[in-house]
């Protein structure tokens, strides 16, 4: 009796153990297909082109895209945004930028300074003063759903100060870049 028993036992765990590793397969399956659906439906991947945002993003750098920052929230200072440059997605370029004015404020770059609504911005990230105030020699007033955007290397940014760029409008953004993902000595968060 004691035979049929212990085999019993034995078929049960075996059964047990293959049942467990085929949850397990269907779990880590379900995750990276759910993973790829959310990558692919809300995610963009992007590569930097130019040196407009050094030393924060590098030319070559892999970025990862969020494409549902702003569908329930509104950009914020600071925020690293990739927007398009028209309407015409087919004739538009992509960029990547960091904002710095927000719609209804007045933007001046005064002695190499950025002003908000005339008070000196205090940035974190130690930029050098700007050489070229472009139109934000004089006071530039952003529109509802304008924004104001830099490059960090801001002695060599074509951005919000050229009046071929100017001010990136709400329905032209993107998404806000969130992660590196190449090259690896640079992986991590924005």
């Amino acid at each position: 009796m004691g035979f049929f028993k212990a085999r019993y036992v034995r078929d049960y765990v075996a059964a047990a153990k293959i049942k467990s590793a085929v949850i397990w397969a269907v779990e880590i399956a379900a995750v990276l297909i759910l993973g790829i659906v959310l990558a692919v439906g809300y995610g963009k991947i992007t590569v930097m082109q130019e040196g407009s945002m050094d030393p924060t993003l590098n030319a070559g750098d892999v970025l990862l895209v969020n494409r549902m920052a702003y569908r329930f929230s509104t950009p914020k200072r600071g925020d690293i945004i990739v927007y398009k440059t028209g309407d015409d997605s087919k004739k538009a370029s992509t960029h990547i930028k960091r904002i710095i004015g927000l719609p209804g404020e007045t933007i001046q770059i005064k002695d190499g300074q950025i002003l908000i609504d005339g008070e000196t911005y205090q940035e974190d990230g130690g930029f050098p003063a700007i050489e070229n105030a472009g139109v934000a020699e004089t006071k530039v007033t952003l529109g509802n759903g304008e924004y104001f955007v830099l490059g960090d290397n801001r002695n060599n940014s074509e951005d919000s100060r050229y009046a071929d760029m100017g001010n990136v409008k709400k329905r032209n953004i993107i998404g806000k870049v969130w992660f590196i993902a190449s090259p690896w000595s640079r992986f991590g968060f924005v």
